[in-house]
C-alpha cells in the first residue's frame, strides 16, 4: 500500500510540475503582430463604422498573428483586422464592433474583430487573436492576466455560440454570444452573464471604470 501511495504521490507530482512549465516556463510564440497595431490612437476610431467583407481587401491569412505584449498593452491598441474584407466562414456568427457591460462585471471594454473564420478580442490588456476552427493548433496561445500565465485555447462556434475550450479539451470554459443586438460573455470568474451594449467611441476609462473591470490595470508592453 505504501509503495502504490508513493507512485501516486509521484505521478501528481509529476503532472504538477508538468503544469507549470506549461503555464510558467514554456517560452511563448515569436510575437508577429504588426507595428501599426500599436500606432495611432483608437479614440478617434468610430467603432461602428464596420468593414464590408466583400472579398476585396486582404484575406484572413495575409495578417499576422497579433500577440498580448509583454504582461499587457497600456493604451487601447489599432484594430487587427483592419484591412481583412474575407466574408465570414459558413457557422460564424458576426460579433463585430466595441462593447461595454452593463451586468456582470460592469464597465468591462472589449472589442471584437472578424473576418474569415478568424477572431480577434481585444480587452483588459490582452489581444486574443485565433481561428474558430475548433482546433488548438489555430486557436489562441496568449496569456492571462493578472499574472502573465500561459494559455492555450481552442474555440468555435456550436449552435451559434463561441466557445473556449482550455487546452483542446472538450468542455466550455468562456462562451461568448448575441442575444438581439447585444453581446453576452461568461466567464468563470463571474457570477452570471455579462451582457454587453455596442459602443461607437471608446469610454473615458476613468478610475472607477478601471475599478470595475474595464481594463483591469493594464501594465507596459514590454517584450515576450
Amino acid at each position: 500500500m505504501r509503495k502504490l501511495l508513493l507512485t501516486l504521490a509521484g505521478a501528481v507530482a509529476a503532472a504538477l510540475a508538468l503544469f507549470f512549465v506549461i503555464l510558467v516556463v514554456l517560452p511563448r510564440p515569436a510575437d508577429t503582430t504588426e507595428a501599426r497595431v500599436f500606432e495611432g490612437d483608437a479614440s478617434t476610431l468610430d467603432h461602428c463604422a464596420l468593414p464590408v467583407l466583400d472579398g476585396r481587401g486582404r484575406s484572413a491569412d495575409e495578417i499576422p498573428k497579433a500577440f498580448t505584449p509583454g504582461c499587457g498593452w497600456t493604451e487601447f491598441p489599432m484594430p487587427v483586422l483592419v484591412d481583412c474584407r474575407e466574408p465570414l466562414a459558413p457557422g460564424v456568427v458576426d460579433m463585430r464592433g466595441l462593447w461595454l457591460a452593463y451586468t456582470g462585471r460592469i464597465g468591462h471594454v472589449e472589442r471584437i474583430e472578424q473576418c474569415g473564420n478568424r477572431t480577434v478580442v481585444t480587452s483588459s490588456g490582452v489581444i486574443h487573436d485565433f481561428r474558430t476552427d475548433g482546433t488548438l493548433a489555430n486557436g489562441s496561445r496568449d496569456i492571462e492576466r493578472p499574472y502573465c500565465v500561459n494559455t492555450f485555447v481552442s474555440i468555435e462556434f456550436i449552435g451559434g455560440v463561441m466557445r473556449f475550450h482550455p487546452f483542446g479539451l472538450p468542455y466550455t470554459i468562456v462562451t461568448r454570444r448575441m442575444k438581439g443586438d447585444e453581446l453576452v460573455w461568461t466567464y468563470p470568474q463571474i457570477e452570471g452573464e455579462v451582457r454587453m451594449r455596442r459602443l461607437c467611441k471608446l469610454p473615458e476609462l476613468d478610475a472607477d471604470l478601471r475599478a470595475s473591470g474595464a481594463l483591469s490595470s493594464p501594465v507596459g508592453r514590454g517584450s515576450s
